[in-house]
């Protein structure tokens, strides 16, 4: 749309279906550095001079999420470029910052579009952004809109107030199921040289080399590796506020030493056999579990840090008395 500052792209509220295709895509970490849109003003609806603006990142899932709220308003909405990167993460990193919001302001001229001075921001990127310098080095004011889009029109409707619930952010089951498949896609890498090297390791034994031991031996140590990542990167996260302890490590190292306690008093292999699996899948577990941190809403930078540098030699030496075991055991 033609607007004093130039035409405007107008952008639909209705997800196509490719969106929903690249939505599941990056679910599974496939191309996320890539699922990003041009930054700059857009248009939703027949927005005029006195339409709200809304800002958001230049993460496809992000701005997707957001256009698909906005069904039946006419408003603005200011995309920062944010290096492909949400709102929430980005302001942490910085991109969903001070800057890059003062040079999308004068990039896009917006002075020219809009009679008002005001812009409202995802309360989840306050982080990044001081507001009193947005003011004075543009003009515009900041407001705070709520942790969800899905609330905006609500917000909108209220005169921009938020209620108690539109500043809270959740972590329910749902979501955090949701965020599982990119941890499991992320050990991928790992997994196609792991999953070969120990069933190939579980053929050997007294005789130097059995298939039939490959197959026993082998099969069962892979689906040792396979209980693990299910643990770590599923079962913790859906069991989170029920797990004992505060790291995630240990909680991830909790069920995954259970299972493989449960599993070791229905099937009653050797002890060592037992004792490695246990090890084995405590620390894959573990380390699992540990990756999901980033995805979290009460974790800090720091704290992951300093669980990571105490997690790591504990998972590490974990798996090498496990792997000792299990070879000593194939012997005995």
């Amino acid at each position: 749309m033609e607007t004093p500052a130039g035409p405007v792209p107008r952008v639909s509220t209705e997800l196509r279906p490719r969106d929903i295709v690249g939505r599941w895509l990056m679910r599974w970490g496939f191309g996320r550095n890539r699922y990003r849109v041009a930054p700059g003003l857009y248009a939703v609806g027949n927005p005029d001079a006195e339409a709200p603006v809304l800002v958001t990142a230049n993460y496809k899932m992000t701005f997707d999420a957001l256009r698909r709220e906005l069904t039946g308003l006419d408003l603005w909405v200011l995309v920062l470029d944010t290096k492909g990167i949400n709102v929430w993460c980005a302001a942490g990193k910085g991109t969903f910052g001070t800057a890059e919001l003062v040079a999308q302001l004068a990039a896009s001229r917006l002075e020219k579009v809009t009679r008002h001075r005001t812009l409202i921001l995802p309360q989840l990127g306050a982080p990044g952004v001081a507001a009193h310098e947005v003011k004075r080095q543009t003009g515009f004011g900041v407001v705070y809109g709520p942790v969800r889009a899905a609330d905006l029109r609500e917000f909108l409707a209220a005169g921009r107030q938020a209620t108690a619930a539109m500043r809270q952010v959740t972590f329910s089951t749902g979501e955090r199921l949701i965020l599982t498949p990119v941890e499991l896609t992320g050990m991928g890498k790992t997994s196609l040289w792991a999953i070969p090297a120990l069933f190939l390791l579980g053929g050997f034994g007294p005789g130097f080399f059995s298939a039939a031991a490959l197959t026993e031996r082998g099969t069962a140590a892979v689906l040792v590796y396979l209980a693990g990542l299910l643990a770590g990167c599923v079962l913790t996260p859906v069991l989170l506020p029920w797990l004992p302890g505060r790291a995630f490590a240990a909680k991830g190292a909790v069920l995954g030493a259970a299972l493989a306690l449960i599993g070791a008093l229905a099937l009653h292999p050797p002890l060592l056999t037992a004792v490695a699996a246990i090890l084995a899948l405590a620390a894959l577990a573990s380390f699992g579990a540990m990756n999901f941190t980033g995805s979290t809403p009460f974790t800090s930078p720091s704290g992951v840090e300093k669980e990571m540098r105490r997690a790591i030699p504990l998972q590490g030496a974990a798996v090498l008395i496990a792997g000792g075991l299990w070879l000593a055991a194939a012997f005995v």
